[in-house]
């Protein structure tokens, strides 16, 4: 099959991802993309963009394949003369009904955020099939549905929500694991290390993770931290204050350069813990557990889902009181706590694992 992927945010996990389906993919995959920019504009803008790229294709794929960033509807209007009959599909990453706003963010004091969910909700509406990177992607998407539509004054079409679950799935994100392994290291570390590897933004919670290792300095527990992940000019002012007051404790503080500055310093980390309020998949958390950071995570968002049932007694809490009394156990009986295999788990999700899922899932005719 000849499959075009359309990705208007083409970096981080979305490139990755894309790179990854088109290099493990038995069917030939063709990338249209624009630059990993711009959010907003790309949701808006996109489609435009590239609906002229794609007429001026020489040939007609036999699947059009996009990601939650775009704008499907006003792409097939604008490419109607070639594109009508092609089957579509679109893969969310994350959708903007259920992501939770920063409550500074413009939009929402104008009250124009709804305007990027409805993008999510007509794609969806459009395409021949739709699927999501989680179970609780799925689940939260279609259970708010109902109450996104009802805020409209009219025609709400509620009948939607039901023909847009009978098409829906879940295809768990690829991921490139394996490379990882050639920079495995047995930890050797007489101190516990910490590890935040997370974009710097409040939706991941950085006051609840921070505010809990100022207390465990306070106590007088001995630790070591690596901080990585994306930060952006208006990142929580947590960060800066980490830096100064954890100064003593801090192995890295910043983003990786590199893919092998990256993996080194997952490996060197011992503990993984989790305070984030939203993950659609926890792209980052999987690649923690795969190089043996013990895990940490709240019983929430698709977390669950990583790790069998019968370990969640062991690896997560209910609640986010629960979670500095977690980390100072795994703190304190650091030297005690036996070896962490994540790859066990969470290798599951490597490319080699669920290429024939995804061939599998755009083989089969998207409009029937």
């Amino acid at each position: 099959m000849k499959i075009l992927l359309l990705e208007p945010f083409f970096t981080g996990s979305h490139q990755q991802w894309a790179d990854g389906f088109q290099r493990h993919s038995r069917h030939d995959v063709e990338i249209l993309s624009l630059k990993g920019r711009h959010w907003k504009w790309r949701m808006y803008g996109g489609a435009v963009a590239l609906a002229e790229q794609f007429n001026e294709l020489p040939y007609r794929p036999d699947l059009i394949l996009v990601t939650d960033m775009l704008d499907l509807t006003t792409f097939l209007a604008l490419t109607r003369n070639k594109s009508a009959g092609i089957p579509t599909a679109v893969y969310f990453h994350e959708n903007q009904i259920t992501y939770p706003w920063s409550p500074t963010d413009e939009d929402v004091q104008l009250g124009r955020n709804n305007q990027y969910g409805f993008i999510n909700y007509t794609a969806a509406l459009a395409a021949d099939r739709v699927f999501f990177n989680s179970q609780f992607h799925e689940n939260i998407f279609l259970k708010s549905l109902p109450k996104f539509l009802g805020q409209f004054p009219d025609n709400k079409g509620l009948h939607n929500v039901e023909i847009i679950a009978k098409k829906s799935e879940v295809l768990p994100l690829g991921m490139d694991l394996k490379r990882f392994d050639k920079y495995k290291t047995k930890s050797q570390n007489k101190t516990p290390t910490l590890l935040w590897n997370h974009r710097w933004e409040y939706d991941k919670n950085p006051i609840v993770f921070f505010d809990a290792l100022f207390k465990l300095k306070k106590n007088g527990h001995d630790f070591k931290l690596i901080v990585l992940g994306e930060s952006y000019k208006k990142s929580p002012p947590i960060f800066e204050k980490t830096k100064k007051e954890l100064v003593e404790n801090i192995l890295h503080f910043g983003y990786a350069e590199s893919f092998e500055k990256y993996a080194t310093l997952l490996w060197q980390a011992d503990i993984l813990p989790v305070t984030s309020r939203q993950d659609f998949f926890g792209g980052s958390v999987v690649e923690a557990i795969y190089c043996n950071c013990f895990p940490i995570l709240p019983k929430r968002l698709a977390y669950p889902e990583h790790l069998p049932e019968a370990l969640h007694n062991s690896y997560y809490y209910e609640m986010e009181d629960d979670f500095y009394g977690m980390l100072e156990r795994a703190v304190v009986g650091f030297k005690n706590t036996e070896v962490f295999d994540g790859n066990h788990f969470v290798g599951r999700y490597d490319w080699s694992e669920v290429i024939g899922k995804y061939d599998a899932a755009f083989s089969i005719d998207t409009q029937s």
